[in-house]
């Protein structure tokens, strides 16, 4: 008699998260034929459909909705006994899955890798980039085994390590260069640029503006920071941005920084995993060998 297999629950796993046969075949490198065979001996064995399948996506049945919460908690399980393994050998080695926002990715990242390339040479590092709340739903889903965030990550399962904390830094055209540094209210009266929704950093300028609720009638949004500046080079508006990122973001733009008046506003970096990550011994070491790193490229 055949039986249910964690060949059967990854599968069914990545279709619930693509909800699309293809996407889930290129997710989980097989055909779709062959996707499809997996998710049909599934259901058979259970004796009940788990999806309903439609001409261009499927939709899980409500056994499959049931189903895919209890499959990520025994695939996260089955991890977590692989980690334990892990843990037991050091250096730490194997893969590294972890998760980087979009406001440090592309500054922090390269440093990060090179430095655990080195300390970590049998380290299969799997870094991904994306929006907090996507971070902190991969992390509960065993999906990855750190991130790098701004902290608090404000979640009781998670653990918190701090990294470093930075300042952001004020963007204006290069022809207001010498003009008085305007303070919180003064910027509520300017056209603001700010990240779409869903970014941190922009709730992090919103509340150093004080602004909530209502947006002021001249706020505009971009989809990443190097957008935003390149808007100010342009004279649209000024900017915040953290000023990791000042370097490479002012490197090709006419833009001019300024550093706003105390207190000045500031975001806290860290890592944050699991709990009951049985990696969470080494994930401290390699926290502090990032902040570590950090400190030896001036941060």
């Amino acid at each position: 008699m055949n039986t249910v297999t964690l060949k059967h629950l990854r599968y069914f796993e990545a279709l619930a998260q693509n909800g699309h046969f293809g996407r889930a075949a290129a997710a989980s490198a097989i055909s779709q034929p062959a996707l499809s065979l997996q998710i049909k001996e599934l259901e058979t064995i259970l004796g009940a459909p788990l999806v309903e399948r439609g001409s261009r996506q499927i939709w899980l049945t409500s056994l499959g909705e049931v189903f895919a919460s209890r499959v990520r908690e025994i695939l996260r399980a089955v991890d977590e006994l692989g980690d334990l393994a892990r843990a037991a050998y050091s250096p730490l080695l194997g893969r590294l899955r972890i998760g980087i926002i979009p406001t440090i990715a592309p500054y922090l990242l390269p440093s990060i890798i090179k430095t655990l390339n080195t300390h970590y040479p049998a380290l299969d590092l799997r870094p991904r980039e994306a929006v907090t709340q996507k971070l902190l739903q991969d992390l509960k889903d065993g999906k990855l085994d750190t991130a790098i965030m701004a902290l608090p990550s404000a979640d009781p399962s998670l653990h918190d390590e701090a990294l470093f904390t930075e300042e952001f830094v004020l963007v204006r055209p290069r022809a207001d260069a010498k003009k008085p540094v305007p303070n919180p209210a003064s910027l509520r009266e300017m056209r603001l640029l700010l990240l779409e929704e869903g970014h941190c950093f922009r709730d992090q300028a919103l509340s150093f503006c004080k602004i909530s609720g209502a947006l002021p009638r001249d706020v505009m949004e971009g989809s990443a920071l190097s957008t935003l500046v390149q808007m100010v080079g342009a004279g649209i508006g000024v900017t915040l941005i953290p000023e990791m990122a000042v370097a490479i973001e002012t490197r090709s733009a006419a833009v001019a920084i300024a550093r706003l008046s105390h207190p000045r506003p500031t975001r806290a970096i860290g890592m944050i995993w699991r709990k009951t990550n049985p990696l969470s011994d080494q994930l401290t070491h390699i926290g502090s060998i990032i902040r570590a790193a950090r400190q030896d490229i001036g941060g």
